[in-house]
């Protein structure tokens, strides 16, 4: 197994191929800025009829005839270096592996061998890892602005930090035992105290020991300042003797019949259990209802906070961050957690980090929506990427020049990133030249073991230009305690395009399911003389732009595919039939910039909205509606929720027999509202071993 760390195996070829792409890349630049002059985003427009003199129209009348002299005089060195280019193709690796640990990983390592703790211990309960999906539409400018985007290497900038922003961010879950109440009142919040523990994403159970990226946190946070008490406060009643949080009664009432009038929790005449603005009567904050207890309370609360430490590449100011990168200010904020801390004056640095939150900071998601009838796992839709992201998977990152960007940007968090997926020219079974790679980009937490690409041979029209295909990943979650290696496969694909071509796709999902089973074969077989144990698999995931609704009428024959007996779709009731909750995830391109749309929680609050939707997402076209006509405006009916073409599918075939997968939520992201046109998604699958805490 050998991952391929450079593009070209020798120095000189690496030198001939950097020589060829000098000579090209000047043509390539001005035939792309020649279009780009051509082709008018819808914000572009706009901007053109609010100016009265008409300069930008200007500007581009003159740039345009510049950039087509121009063209023409590099066009014989462009011929030069693609002779050049062209045949060294067939000697490029399939894809470049890119390994840079961030200080805070090494620091933690350190730390872990100090305490006696491997990073990538198994606990024997299990763990949950999270996957994302998303397609980025990181097209050469001249083809983004087909799908009205523009600026292909700013937006490849802005998303990488707002990937690592959303992920990186501080993880704050409240979880209510109640058949009845999912809410929690801001008044709730407002005064609440308690030392707050830290978890992982890899701990799924609550009430046991927790870690933060690997290190073990068995103590409780230390409170550091009382929200009833201003700094230097004595004789606080919540900061009695340490350790002392087992009182069966309320730390500000030290008797039943105390009715004093000053209390800040209670109201007067306020008993200590049905007129508590902290907890209602009957409520439980908890994962398990379990012995952890509420220092005001023995009503059994339980909040659980991760927040990674921060980055300190992250504390300088980028420029980025300014008007030329429209919403990344307000990305950065976590808008998702409310504060709720009334005139207490606390507040998130606007620095486009997150490390600031105060720790007793409480915050509440909106949009939540809780488990449904015979629903299993949470869902909702979120203004930013889950916190303590394991895995991502990325589509349509075609720019070479935005591969590069958007991988230093994801490097920030992620240590191991798969990049430069595919193939140019002519190689293989693709037997037709391609100009753009295969788009793909797979980014882990955890080191990858082995990878492999795959291009789909049978690509039509232009979809065939580009060497669209699968990339497959094994990666490394963690070892047993008999020693056995614990890994997870992840696929990362992108399927053909056009939506009349349903029979491609349905081969191209054949080839998948071949490819992925050669794969884990091959991958799982020990080096040749060895003999090692074999390896337990956690999980088996498929993440990408399938191109096809389960909804659609157009797309019977994918949906009844049997892609979909060995993997699990966990939006979907059945073929045709998607769950009510399901989102569509193509956005109407037309409208990416209307103000109602433009930010993370503006297009969240529209996406929640059943008429919002109606008016933003794309559907599947009807016989009185042109599909590549206009969506805004119209009068048709519609049903459903959108064209849902971005999936993330597992599979519990080729688990231990007594391990168990079991989804925790499932989440709908507009994080990246006004740079792509899809929404993302993400899921966090627990891995159950069905072993008990020692």
């Amino acid at each position: 197994m050998v991952l391929y760390t450079t593009p070209y195996s020798s120095a000189s070829l690496h030198f001939l191929d950097g020589l060829s792409w000098s000579l090209v890349f000047p043509c390539y630049w001005l035939l792309d800025r020649l279009l780009a002059s051509c082709v008018a985003t819808s914000l572009e427009k706009h901007q053109r009829s609010q100016d009265p003199c008409s300069f930008l129209t200007l500007c581009v009348l003159i740039s345009a005839p510049v950039y087509l002299f121009l063209l023409l005089a590099s066009l014989p060195f462009a011929l030069l270096g693609f002779i050049i280019w062209a045949p060294l193709q067939a000697l490029r690796q399939p894809y470049l592996y890119t390994h840079c640990r961030p200080d805070k990983y090494q620091a933690e390592e350190a730390q872990s061998a100090l305490a006696g703790i491997g990073v990538g211990e198994w606990r024997p309960q299990g763990r949950s890892f999270c996957f994302c999906s998303a397609n980025v539409c990181l097209l050469p400018d001249s083809l983004a602005r087909f799908n009205n985007l523009s600026d292909t290497h700013r937006r490849a900038r802005e998303v990488g930090k707002r990937i690592r922003n959303g992920a990186s961010r501080p993880q704050i879950k409240i979880y209510i035992d109640s058949p009845t109440n999912t809410s929690i009142s801001a008044a709730s919040f407002s005064s609440l105290a308690t030392g707050f523990r830290r978890t992982s994403s890899v701990d799924h159970r609550p009430d046991q020991t927790h870690t933060i990226n690997g290190l073990t946190d068995t103590e409780p946070e230390p409170l550091t300042e009382c929200p009833i008490h201003s700094s230097g406060a004595t004789n606080c009643p919540l900061h009695t003797v340490v350790g002392d949080q087992g009182s069966s009664g309320c730390p500000l009432h030290q008797d039943e019949t105390d009715t004093t009038t000053d209390c800040q929790l209670h109201p007067t005449g306020a008993n200590n259990n049905s007129d508590c603005p902290v907890h209602s009567s009957g409520e439980n904050i908890s994962d398990h209802p379990v012995a952890s207890t509420c220092p005001l309370h023995t009503s059994g609360v339980q909040i659980s906070i991760s927040a990674p430490e921060p980055d300190a590449q992250e504390e300088e100011a980028e420029t980025g961050n300014q008007a030329g990168d429209t919403g990344s200010v307000t990305a950065s904020r976590e808008s998702l957690a409310r504060y709720h801390g009334g005139e207490s004056g606390v507040g998130i640095s606007s620095n486009n980090i997150l490390s600031h939150v105060p720790r007793t900071s409480i915050f509440k998601r909106p949009g939540r929506k809780r488990r449904q009838g015979d629903e299993t796992f949470d869902h909702e839709i979120s203004a930013f990427f889950p916190a303590n992201l394991d895995f991502l998977a990325l589509q349509e990152v075609f720019d070479h020049g935005s591969i590069t960007r958007l991988r230093r940007q994801l490097h920030h968090y992620f240590p191991y990133v798969l990049s430069d997926v595919g193939q140019y020219g002519w190689k293989g079974c693709c037997s037709k030249f391609k100009f753009l790679n295969s788009g793909l980009m797979l980014a882990s937490r955890y080191p990858i073991l082995d990878a492999r690409y795959e291009c789909y041979p049978n690509g039509r029209g232009e979809d065939s230009l580009a060497a669209k295909g699968a990339l497959f990943a094994k990666v490394h979650v963690g070892t047993s305690h008999q020693e056995q290696r614990i890994v997870g496969y992840l696929t990362c694909t992108h399927l053909h395009a056009i939506e009349a071509d349903a029979s491609v796709r349905c081969e191209q999902l054949d080839l998948l399911l071949q490819w992925g089973t050669e794969f884990r074969h091959s991958s799982s077989q020990p080096p040749e003389g060895e003999k090692v144990l074999e390896d337990l698999v956690a999980f088996d995931v498929i993440l990408g732009d399938l191109n096809f609704d389960n909804c659609s009428s157009e797309d019977k024959l994918e949906q009844q595919h049997a892609l979909f007996t060995h993997y699990k779709d966990p939006c979907r009731l059945g073929p045709g039939e998607d769950k009510p909750w399901a989102l569509g995830t193509l956005l109407d391109p037309s409208g990416l910039y209307d103000d109602e749309v433009c930010t993370p929680e503006s297009l969240q609050k529209v996406m929640e909205n059943e008429e919002g939707r109606k008016e933003y997402l794309v559907f599947p076209p009807s016989k009185s509606q042109c599909p590549a006509s206009n969506q805004k405006g119209r009068k048709i009916p519609l049903k459903g929720n959108g064209r849902r073409i971005d999936y993330i599918l597992y599979s519990d075939e080729g688990l231990h027999q007594d391990w168990k997968l079991e989804i925790e939520e499932f989440s709908f992201i507009t994080q990246l509202a006004g740079l792509t046109d899809h929404l993302s998604v993400a899921m966090r699958l627990a891995v159950s071993t069905g072993e008990e805490e020692p």
